[in-house]
């Protein structure tokens, strides 16, 4: 018997039959380090993607808690969006077939209400679902926390992105303060870490992926001549094509003009700097991390406290005189495992500062030629997502789960289409695919959120 097979648990034997006919051979990682605690009750903060088995880490824990016989909501799962929701309420009933009698409803938005209302008077034992549309059941009073003893949040930080930060802490709030609360993220920015400090009690945490290392970074500089920044970065975009770049210039006149002329060349580009208005830098900053722009250009001091997901590129159109800086800049691709990119620009007065990195790192930099970029022509870089601006935020009590809801109502646009959500004071951004972007316009222009109009325009 091994430390990471199923059998080492304290599970009754019907469980452990049915958890081996559906194939479960030993456990992930997340599963080992997370189980045990889980079983005795414990609070759980854990970093784990999709694809780790967290969901099956979270499932034989509540189904272990389980009190069959008891006509109470004992288990609530709250996801990001439907599709991972319906998801995780499948992976949970297979799991529960050793379980006779244990019942599992699904909450989501963008469907009826009355077949919902139906389920949850037969006192669902687990109840899984959005955030919006657990809340709408919660103050109608459908649905009923008293006995509950197990609250997951799968997918926090999509949680967060999308914006149901409110909702979450409002659910939370109906909730037993004496119950198990365990935490999934595939990320771990501070936001999380200040949740859990709010609604946990002493977690064990748990970071199944790799931090970053320079090693997963690969970085390369090109030596040019004057007069070849522009001309060369975008060889480089063409070379490289990646989906999202973080360019840093020296000066914030610089990145401006910079973001001006990719425009001009057709490349989706925008500039991060100082000179921008807080609803500017706003604007900016949410259609970079929802995907919507494909390069940011700024500056070390705008760049600072950026938390970026999944950032293939990083491009020193201008090295840094630091060279603890550069490697600062540098350091924001190449995240939780993933491959990164890092490439900088120099010219030949500035090899004193290859060798100051050089130095700083114990380690010598690989310098390439720019004859090696293979361009493209009518080449374009587009961003896969475009973002959509409402006239209305948190003063006017707009919730992700409202936009989320008018966007999905009826099957109108598929939730997995539909993006990061952020909402301002005063005005709230959503990002969709780009090619049903026409048609998310129509249905948020011509439609009603929350039984109201608003104004909704597309951002470049």
């Amino acid at each position: 018997m091994t430390a990471t097979a199923f059998s080492s648990l304290p599970l009754t034997a019907d469980m452990l039959a049915n958890i081996e006919s559906l194939d479960y051979r030993v456990m992930t990682p997340i599963q080992a380090q997370g189980l045990p605690a889980v079983l005795q009750g414990k609070d759980l903060l854990a970093q784990a993607k999709t694809g780790s088995g967290k969901t099956a880490a979270f499932a034989i824990g509540l189904l272990h808690r389980l009190e069959a016989r008891s006509q109470r909501t004992q288990a609530l799962v709250l996801c990001p969006t439907r599709e991972l929701a319906d998801q995780v309420s499948k992976e949970i009933r297979r799991l529960a077939r050793a379980m006779p009698n244990t019942r599992i409803v699904t909450l989501c938005g963008g469907k009826p209400l009355a077949p919902q209302l139906t389920s949850l008077k037969k006192h669902p034992h687990i109840v899984v679902g959005t955030p919006g549309r657990l809340l709408k059941h919660l103050e109608k009073g459908s649905l009923k926390l008293e006995g509950l003893t197990t609250l997951v949040l799968d997918e926090a930080d999509r949680m967060l992105d999308m914006g149901f930060h409110e909702d979450i802490m409002r659910i939370i709030e109906m909730t037993p303060r004496q119950r198990q609360t365990l935490l999934f993220s595939a990320t771990y920015p501070d936001e999380i870490q200040a949740i859990s400090n709010t609604i946990q009690n002493d977690p064990l945490e748990i970071r199944v992926e790799t931090t970053h290392h320079n090693k997963k970074i690969k970085q390369v500089f090109y030596e040019i001549r004057k007069g070849e920044r522009t001309s060369t970065l975008t060889a480089l975009l063409e070379h490289y094509r990646p989906d999202s770049s973080l360019v840093f210039c020296n000066r914030k006149q610089q990145c401006q003009e910079l973001a001006d002329e990719l425009w001009q060349q057709g490349f989706h580009a925008l500039a991060l700097h100082g000179d921008l208005e807080q609803y500017e830098r706003d604007q900016v900053l949410a259609q970079f991390s929802n995907k919507s722009t494909s390069i940011l250009i700024a500056t070390d001091v705008a760049a600072r406290g950026l938390d970026i997901k999944d950032l293939q590129a990083v491009i020193n159109f201008e090295l840094s005189p630091d060279p603890e800086l550069h490697i600062h800049r540098i350091g924001r691709t190449g995240r939780a495992g993933n491959e990164g990119l890092a490439i900088s620009l120099f010219m030949a007065a500035e090899q004193f500062r290859i060798e100051a990195i050089e130095a700083f790192q114990d380690s010598p930099v690989m310098i390439d030629k720019t004859s090696s970029l293979k361009t493209r022509e009518n080449f374009r870089l587009s961003p896969p997502m475009v973002t959509l601006c409402i006239n209305a935020g948190r003063k006017d009590k707009l919730r992700a789960g409202d936009i989320l809801g008018a966007l999905t109502a009826n099957n109108a646009v598929p939730g997995n289409q539909i993006g990061k959500i952020d909402i301002a004071d005063k005005l709230a951004y959503v990002a969709v695919e780009r090619p049903i972007a026409k048609q998310a316009l129509k249905i948020l222009s011509e439609g009603t959120i929350k039984g109201r109009r608003f104004r909704v325009r597309k951002l470049r």
